[in-house]
């Protein structure tokens, strides 16, 4: 596995990586991470075409499951603890 592509994002750390004919999206915030696999053959140009993958609405909505994920642990971690 190796990265291909770092995006700059003011919310998020975005990678792109290479690994067995896919393209591996790995959005990082904090403790968190999303990842997204896309295979090579499903694009039609490349690494370019992660890029246009990358819409402002998609990174919303990957904005809003960061939002839910930090909410799920820390619910999950009070009823660990307490």
């Amino acid at each position: 596995m190796r990265i291909i592509a770092e995006l700059p994002h003011p919310e998020f750390k975005i990678s792109i990586l290479n690994m067995n004919q896919k393209f591996i999206i790995k959005i990082e915030q904090g403790t968190l991470e999303q990842s997204y696999k896309v295979s090579e053959m499903d694009l039609t140009d490349g690494v370019n075409s992660i890029f246009e993958l990358l819409d402002e609405e998609f990174l919303k909505k990957i904005s809003v499951r960061f939002t839910e994920m930090r909410k799920d642990y820390a619910e999950d971690y009070f009823r660990y603890n307490y």
